[in-house]
């Protein structure tokens, strides 16, 4: 139960944290995006705000091997703590993830926290990304014996 109240309240921060700087804003998300046009640079103090304290806790977390609410940490933190190769999903996935952001404004946690003041927009967008979700794996799937049969 200590688990789940901490994590709900660590979601609403965070969430609370998006809406604050204004990472909720597609308008102000896109002008961060626009280099070439009108730039917003501000979200480069969001993101270096985002950025700083997740590289300390990084390092603590790095010595520890108990989390602050008893449980163990199950990683090992490195550079690359899931191993993950830099392969062609991976960078089509963020490629698609950058392509999506630029377009609409919203990445996943922004979008989920632009719920809580409305707007049809958000809704649509995070109706779209659970459909996108639920397809991904039949369409991986697809992809693979496209490509194992040629």
């Amino acid at each position: 139960m200590k688990r789940i109240f901490f994590a709900a309240l660590s979601g609403a921060l965070f969430g609370l944290g998006l809406l604050i700087s204004g990472m909720t804003d597609t308008t102000k998300v896109q002008g961060w995006l626009d280099v070439f046009g009108d730039w917003d640079p501000t979200l480069a103090f969001v993101m270096g705000g985002a950025i700083l304290p997740m590289a300390m806790a990084w390092r603590i977390a790095a010595r520890r091997r108990v989390a602050l609410l008893g449980d163990p940490i199950p990683f090992v933190v490195t550079s690359n703590p899931s191993g993950t190769k830099v392969d062609s999903p991976l960078v089509l996935g963020s490629v698609l993830f950058g392509a999506g952001w630029g377009l609409a404004g919203l990445c996943p946690g922004p979008a989920l926290a632009s719920l809580g003041w409305g707007g049809p927009g958000g809704v649509v967008f995070l109706l779209a990304m659970v459909a996108g979700m639920v397809a991904a794996p039949a369409a991986r799937r697809r992809l693979d014996r496209i490509t194992a049969a040629a």
